[in-house]
């Protein structure tokens, strides 16, 4: 993800169109950088907790989409499913491929973009991702890709940060310090009803989305700032991008939002981040 990209929480009005292709590979760079892999692991219970809300069943044929490295992937194999993941970046996948082998699970992961996917119409009973596919620069084209992929009846399964949640409010925070490109679309839509609404109401026969909460727990708010400044590539790529002074800067303003979240009260870290958990049945 471009680091620009997943900072704003609007499209600027009367903007010129974005430049999509410059956009993806700046993207593609930025979720390269870092090691993701050690934050997402953090987030398994969303993947889980999203399989349930599919209620997804032994056998149906499941594929997870910007799969990073592998929470949903993983919970769809454990419940018996037939699983093919897929990211635009292989040492993601490579990651979710060694927790599948150290599980045991089966798994297919193929490499593969999300506004095209390798995978003719109506090939699976279940498509989701998890904070992956709201990333996407050109949304529309993402949704078709959702949409064509899932057989008619079949389920969308999407866990997307909300603008208004912490890590929606992150995004906004280094979009401050590190403008967006001008054009571009905030990922926080996906985490909208009346975004998704846009991209899938057409196409869909019921839309049912709820606010969850995942908790980020860190030993303290500085801890959090170090593990996302080192492994996070947006968070990475944007301190990459300022002088020292404004990297200081950035500093506090982040440690602000912690702390405007926080609810520990004893110096560590527990902040409540809101998502949309979203299941749309294909028409």
């Amino acid at each position: 993800m471009d680091t620009a990209t997943a900072t704003s929480t609007q499209t600027r009005p009367h903007a010129a169109p974005a430049d999509l292709k410059a956009l993806k590979a700046r993207q593609q760079a930025a979720w390269s950088a870092g090691d993701y892999a050690l934050i997402g692991t953090t987030l398994q219970i969303v993947g889980e907790e999203l399989c349930e809300a599919l209620d997804v069943r032994a056998g149906e044929r499941v594929l997870d989409v910007a799969a990073g490295n592998g929470n949903v992937a993983l919970a769809a194999a454990r419940r018996w499913c037939r699983v093919v993941a897929t990211d635009y970046v292989p040492a993601l996948l490579e990651r979710a491929r060694e927790r599948a082998a150290a599980d045991r699970l089966v798994i297919e992961f193929r490499e593969a973009d999300a506004e095209a996917l390798p995978f003719a119409e109506e090939s699976f009973d279940v498509v989701v991702s998890t904070f992956g596919v709201m990333f996407t620069p050109d949304q529309d084209r993402a949704a078709a890709e959702l949409l064509r992929v899932c057989r008619r009846g079949g389920r969308i399964g999407l866990a997307n940060w909300t603008p208004e949640g912490f890590i929606g409010q992150l995004f906004k925070t280094i979009g401050r310090h590190v403008p967006p490109p001008a054009g571009a679309r905030s990922p926080a839509l996906w985490g909208s009803r009346a975004r998704l609404a846009e991209l899938f109401e057409p196409h869909a026969s019921s839309i049912a989305a709820a606010p969850r909460n995942f908790v980020f727990r860190y030993r303290s708010a500085a801890h959090w700032l170090d593990v996302f400044r080192t492994y996070y590539g947006p968070v990475l790529k944007t301190f990459a991008a300022l002088e020292p002074a404004a990297q200081a800067a950035l500093e506090r303003d982040l440690l602000a939002l912690v702390d405007q979240f926080n609810r520990a009260g004893d110096g560590a870290m527990v902040v409540p981040a809101e998502y949309l958990e979203t299941v749309i049945t294909r028409r």
